[in-house]
């Protein structure tokens, strides 16, 4: 029996993603865990598995078509059955109907009619990944060139080939001044200089970030609640962990602090609430955002479950996940389900940050570096410690002072008693 293959949750709230590649055709066999497409989201590209083993009976979808979350891509069935009889097309700006086979090449004569401006794409016109940055650092408005990829997409060979028009400059003494680009203009800080500067296009993950960190500070009531936590300790038990540890196989402490972060969600759950404008929702599962910097920006995986599973399993899929974020190419359930977020920049020697909510979460724990500085011991002598400053951000309209206080006193016991952290 037919069955379909629906895109799944990109992660965030990321409604679409466009497809960049088909990795499998109609006719070729497939299991459950075979990756049939890759989709570009927000912040990462995403592998979809195939979900049903069979064959492939048709795609639907372009490269370069956006397609919905939830919708279907695919239809996989027995070798003799016949594919399901398409609804709407999975991609919401398609270049026609479904795809059922590669297209077949134009002839070398034609030449494909310039790509279609819509608002809704970036740039306004459809372009792979490849031909953007290309685009980028050459300066070229992706307007102006034409595409010959299918459904007038350009691709990099149209990039790399393209010559700007040569226009003669009218009269000067009957040209007005040209006004400043309307791109140019800044929000609320004025045109943006041309002269002496180099501008930068947002890109796609760019864009996602400074929309959600802007809605999230005008619209998130954040209060912090900072403390410096001995990690001499913690630091003690991960060397005897990872004595008898394969390199490959070490727990971090980043591995470390998620596990503290879960366990002193179970004390306090309203803080693995989500809020909604008109209702909370409070998750049963505690799953911990882990931010990863990528070159563009940063994405969330996600440790799901985190209170209940064992440090050396936590660190093994943490492992995974980040290297697959960094690689550009993450599963999505990497990056779905977070419930709370942990910001981590200890690597960066860093003092003290403060680290702003991913909304809907109620809270994100901005984490600093381990350093050796003096503390007065209980007898009032001098010595060195091992000192980590952490801040907890958290939404007031969640949740109050006392319980983001007593939220940091249970994170500090568990991470300067790290045995803790075994059971």
């Amino acid at each position: 029996m037919a069955q379909e293959v629906k895109l799944p949750s990109l992660g965030g709230d990321s409604a679409e993603g466009t497809l960049l590649n088909w990795l499998k055709q109609p006719g070729d066999t497939v299991s459950a865990n075979d990756i049939i497409a890759e989709v570009e989201a927000d912040k990462a590209t995403i592998e979809v598995p195939a979900g049903v083993a069979g064959t492939v009976l048709e795609l639907r979808g372009a490269v370069g078509d956006a397609l919905k979350v939830g919708s279907t891509i695919a239809i996989v069935g027995a070798a003799g059955d016949a594919a399901a009889a398409p609804p709407a097309p999975a991609a919401v700006k398609s270049n026609g109907a479904p795809v059922s086979a590669p297209p077949a090449p134009a002839p070398a004569a034609t030449i494909a009619p310039p790509a279609e401006a819509d608002e809704d794409l970036p740039d306004g016109v459809k372009a792979s990944p490849i031909a953007r940055k290309i685009a980028t650092e050459r300066g070229i408005d992706l307007k102006l060139v034409t595409g010959t990829g299918p459904g007038g997409r350009i691709i990099k060979s149209d990039v790399e080939t393209w010559v700007a028009p040569v226009i003669a400059p009218a009269p000067a003494a009957v040209a007005p001044p040209a006004p400043a680009p309307a791109a140019l203009v800044g929000q609320t800080w004025g045109t943006v200089p041309t002269e002496d500067v180099e501008i930068i296009e947002l890109t796609r993950i760019r864009n996602r970030i400074a929309q959600r960190m802007s809605l999230s500070k005008q619209q998130v009531p954040h209060f912090y609640v900072s403390s410096e936590i001995d990690t001499q300790a913690l630091l003690d038990v991960r060397a005897d962990i990872n004595k008898t540890q394969p390199e490959d196989e070490k727990i971090t402490v980043n591995d470390m602090i998620v596990k503290a972060t879960a366990l002193a969600l179970v004390q306090f759950p309203n803080l693995n609430t989500h809020f909604y404008g008109d209702k909370m929702v409070r998750h049963k599962r505690i799953n911990i955002g882990i931010a990863v910097a990528i070159p563009n920006g940063l994405i969330n995986v996600v440790a799901k479950d985190a209170d209940k599973y064992s440090l050396g399993t936590i660190a093994r899929s943490n492992r995974e996940m980040i290297a697959r974020a960094r690689e550009g190419k993450v599963k999505p359930e990497d990056v779905q389900g977070s419930t709370f977020t942990v910001s981590n920049l200890g690597a960066f020697d860093v003092e003290h940050f403060l680290a702003i909510i991913n909304p809907p979460e109620a809270g994100i724990l901005a984490v600093s570096s381990a350093r050796k500085v003096p503390v007065v011991l209980a007898d009032g002598t001098l010595a060195v410690g091992s000192r980590m400053k952490v801040t907890v951000s958290v939404d007031h309209r969640v949740s109050d002072g006392a319980e983001g206080a007593q939220f940091m006193q249970a994170f500090k016991a568990l991470i300067e008693n790290p045995k803790r952290l075994l059971v």
